[in-house]
Protein backbone atom coordinates (compact mmCIF):
# COMPACT_ATOMS: atom_id res chain seq x y z
CA UNK A 1 0.00 0.00 0.00
CA UNK A 2 1.26 3.19 -0.77
CA UNK A 3 1.72 6.58 1.31
CA UNK A 4 0.42 9.85 0.15
CA UNK A 5 3.65 11.93 0.10
CA UNK A 6 4.18 14.84 2.31
CA UNK A 7 6.50 16.78 0.61
CA UNK A 8 5.52 17.77 -3.11
CA UNK A 9 8.24 20.17 -5.39
CA UNK A 10 6.28 21.62 -8.30
CA UNK A 11 8.82 22.28 -11.19
CA UNK A 12 6.90 25.13 -13.08
CA UNK A 13 5.09 26.10 -10.17
CA UNK A 14 4.14 29.77 -11.44
CA UNK A 15 2.91 28.99 -15.25
CA UNK A 16 -0.95 28.47 -15.72
CA UNK A 17 -0.63 25.31 -14.70
CA UNK A 18 2.03 24.84 -12.42
CA UNK A 19 -0.10 27.27 -9.85
CA UNK A 20 -3.27 25.16 -10.25
CA UNK A 21 -1.25 22.01 -9.62
CA UNK A 22 -0.01 23.87 -6.17
CA UNK A 23 -3.58 25.08 -5.25
CA UNK A 24 -4.49 21.32 -5.41
CA UNK A 25 -1.73 20.03 -3.60
CA UNK A 26 -2.14 22.09 -0.75
CA UNK A 27 -5.98 21.51 -0.78
CA UNK A 28 -4.91 18.19 -0.09
CA UNK A 29 -3.24 18.48 2.68
CA UNK A 30 0.54 18.28 0.97
CA UNK A 31 3.79 20.78 2.12
CA UNK A 32 3.73 21.99 -0.90
CA UNK A 33 7.49 23.36 -2.58
CA UNK A 34 7.19 25.82 -5.40
CA UNK A 35 10.60 26.20 -7.77
CA UNK A 36 10.83 29.94 -8.09
CA UNK A 37 13.25 31.80 -10.41
CA UNK A 38 12.61 34.82 -8.28
CA UNK A 39 10.85 35.33 -5.19
CA UNK A 40 8.45 38.15 -6.34
CA UNK A 41 7.20 35.25 -9.05
CA UNK A 42 6.01 33.55 -5.45
CA UNK A 43 3.55 36.05 -5.01
CA UNK A 44 1.55 34.64 -7.33
CA UNK A 45 0.73 31.46 -5.19
CA UNK A 46 -1.04 30.44 -2.21
CA UNK A 47 0.76 31.62 1.51
CA UNK A 48 0.68 28.01 2.26
CA UNK A 49 3.23 27.16 -0.68
CA UNK A 50 7.02 27.11 0.09
CA UNK A 51 8.73 29.09 -2.59
CA UNK A 52 12.58 27.79 -3.65
CA UNK A 53 14.58 29.67 -5.50
CA UNK A 54 16.17 27.42 -8.14
CA UNK A 55 16.55 27.78 -12.04
CA UNK A 56 16.19 24.47 -13.73
CA UNK A 57 19.20 25.10 -16.09
CA UNK A 58 21.79 25.68 -13.72
CA UNK A 59 22.14 22.49 -11.60
CA UNK A 60 23.90 24.11 -8.74
CA UNK A 61 20.70 25.87 -7.24
CA UNK A 62 18.73 23.17 -7.50
CA UNK A 63 19.77 21.09 -4.07
CA UNK A 64 18.29 22.83 -1.75
CA UNK A 65 14.49 22.37 -3.69
CA UNK A 66 15.17 18.69 -3.91
CA UNK A 67 16.07 18.13 -0.47
CA UNK A 68 13.14 15.98 1.64
CA UNK A 69 10.97 16.17 -1.10
CA UNK A 70 8.70 12.91 -1.95
CA UNK A 71 7.23 13.93 -5.08
CA UNK A 72 7.79 16.39 -7.90
CA UNK A 73 5.82 17.49 -10.31
CA UNK A 74 7.26 18.89 -13.90
CA UNK A 75 4.79 21.45 -15.50
CA UNK A 76 8.05 23.13 -16.74
CA UNK A 77 8.00 24.67 -20.42
CA UNK A 78 10.39 26.58 -22.49
CA UNK A 79 7.27 29.11 -23.16
CA UNK A 80 8.25 29.89 -26.60
CA UNK A 81 11.95 29.92 -26.49
CA UNK A 82 13.01 28.21 -29.92
CA UNK A 83 15.15 25.10 -30.07
CA UNK A 84 17.32 26.45 -27.61
CA UNK A 85 14.96 26.57 -25.12
CA UNK A 86 13.52 23.06 -25.78
CA UNK A 87 16.50 21.93 -25.07
CA UNK A 88 17.41 23.61 -22.22
CA UNK A 89 14.02 23.81 -19.97
CA UNK A 90 12.23 21.13 -21.75
CA UNK A 91 14.99 18.07 -21.51
CA UNK A 92 17.68 20.06 -19.20
CA UNK A 93 15.88 20.98 -16.21
CA UNK A 94 14.02 17.48 -16.08
CA UNK A 95 17.62 16.04 -16.35
CA UNK A 96 19.06 18.79 -13.82
CA UNK A 97 16.27 18.22 -11.20
CA UNK A 98 16.52 14.30 -11.62
CA UNK A 99 20.37 14.73 -11.29
CA UNK A 100 19.91 16.50 -7.66
CA UNK A 101 17.89 14.17 -6.37
CA UNK A 102 20.70 11.99 -6.47
CA UNK A 103 19.96 8.27 -5.13
CA UNK A 104 16.73 10.33 -3.38
CA UNK A 105 13.86 8.28 -4.18
CA UNK A 106 10.83 10.49 -5.04
CA UNK A 107 7.56 9.99 -7.11
CA UNK A 108 7.52 12.22 -10.41
CA UNK A 109 4.78 13.61 -12.66
CA UNK A 110 5.86 14.55 -15.58
CA UNK A 111 3.84 16.69 -18.01
CA UNK A 112 4.79 16.82 -22.07
CA UNK A 113 2.09 17.24 -24.26
CA UNK A 114 -0.31 15.30 -26.51
CA UNK A 115 2.51 16.34 -29.77
CA UNK A 116 5.57 14.55 -28.72
CA UNK A 117 5.05 11.62 -30.97
CA UNK A 118 4.28 14.15 -33.73
CA UNK A 119 8.09 14.23 -35.37
CA UNK A 120 7.35 15.68 -38.57
CA UNK A 121 4.56 18.60 -37.79
CA UNK A 122 5.51 22.14 -38.40
CA UNK A 123 5.62 22.96 -34.91
CA UNK A 124 8.38 20.15 -33.93
CA UNK A 125 10.50 21.21 -37.11
CA UNK A 126 10.39 24.73 -36.15
CA UNK A 127 11.13 24.50 -32.23
CA UNK A 128 12.61 20.69 -31.78
CA UNK A 129 9.99 21.25 -28.38
CA UNK A 130 8.36 17.53 -28.37
CA UNK A 131 11.77 16.05 -29.40
CA UNK A 132 12.71 17.38 -26.19
CA UNK A 133 9.75 16.69 -24.72
CA UNK A 134 10.09 12.99 -25.66
CA UNK A 135 13.48 12.74 -24.58
CA UNK A 136 12.36 14.22 -21.14
CA UNK A 137 10.53 11.24 -20.73
CA UNK A 138 12.64 8.64 -21.35
CA UNK A 139 14.91 10.52 -18.97
CA UNK A 140 12.02 9.75 -16.18
CA UNK A 141 11.49 6.16 -17.44
CA UNK A 142 15.42 5.61 -16.84
CA UNK A 143 15.47 7.34 -13.80
CA UNK A 144 13.93 4.14 -11.83
CA UNK A 145 12.22 6.31 -10.13
CA UNK A 146 8.50 5.36 -10.06
CA UNK A 147 6.26 7.95 -12.44
CA UNK A 148 3.82 8.98 -14.87
CA UNK A 149 3.89 10.73 -17.64
CA UNK A 150 0.89 13.02 -18.59
CA UNK A 151 0.31 14.18 -22.22
CA UNK A 152 -3.01 16.40 -22.55
CA UNK A 153 -3.83 17.61 -25.37
CA UNK A 154 -5.81 20.75 -24.37
CA UNK A 155 -6.29 22.44 -21.02
CA UNK A 156 -10.20 21.64 -20.50
CA UNK A 157 -11.41 23.16 -17.37
CA UNK A 158 -14.68 21.50 -17.34
CA UNK A 159 -14.68 19.79 -14.29
CA UNK A 160 -17.22 19.87 -11.40
CA UNK A 161 -14.58 21.67 -9.49
CA UNK A 162 -13.45 23.93 -12.25
CA UNK A 163 -9.94 22.14 -12.50
CA UNK A 164 -8.10 20.23 -15.41
CA UNK A 165 -8.88 16.71 -15.39
CA UNK A 166 -5.02 16.14 -15.99
CA UNK A 167 -4.00 18.35 -12.45
CA UNK A 168 -6.48 15.54 -10.58
CA UNK A 169 -4.62 13.08 -12.59
CA UNK A 170 -0.99 13.94 -11.76
CA UNK A 171 -1.51 14.35 -8.44
CA UNK A 172 -3.29 11.24 -8.45
CA UNK A 173 -0.21 9.83 -9.65
CA UNK A 174 2.07 10.82 -7.03
CA UNK A 175 -0.46 10.60 -3.79
CA UNK A 176 -1.48 6.64 -4.45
Amino acid sequence: MATRPSTVLVVGATGSVGRLVVEVAIRQGHTTRALVRHLDKARRLPKEAEAVVGDVTRPETLTGAVEGIDAVVFTLGSDGAGKVGAETVDYGGVRNVLTALGKRTARVALMTSIGVTNRTGAYNRSTEAHDWKRRSERLVRASGLPYTVVRPGWFDYNGPDGEPQHVREELHAITR
